[in-house]
């Protein structure tokens, strides 16, 4: 495969990582560069390690919230709930403003 040289602009930290990656690999900058583009592009559209564990906290802070009801019990509020409906909602009287 043909190298075709490219200009990047990278902040001073950056360049940092990559100089000390190179320098503790062994390896060409560019060689480390490719490598990192490659590892980026294989986890388009994959959740990172970090996005991963975000969701499980947040999955575990929601799972006690949900109300531990018996699917009977849904179905009745729910019937309850479309009666109201059909009935013209409300059956206060409403101030008006």
């Amino acid at each position: 495969m043909a190298a075709i040289k490219v200009t990047f602009t990278l902040d001073q930290s950056t360049l940092g990582r990559l100089q000390d990656a190179s320098a503790r690999l062994a390896r060409p900058k560019s060689e480390v560069v490719r490598e990192a583009i490659l590892d980026y592009y294989e986890r388009i559209g994959r959740l990172s390690e970090r996005e991963r564990l975000d969701m499980l906290r947040r999955f575990d802070e929601t799972v006690p919230k949900i109300p531990s009801r018996s699917p009977a019990q849904v179905g009745r509020e729910l019937a309850e709930l479309r009666q109201a409906r059909r009935l013209g909602g409300r059956r206060s009287a409403r101030t008006s403003k």
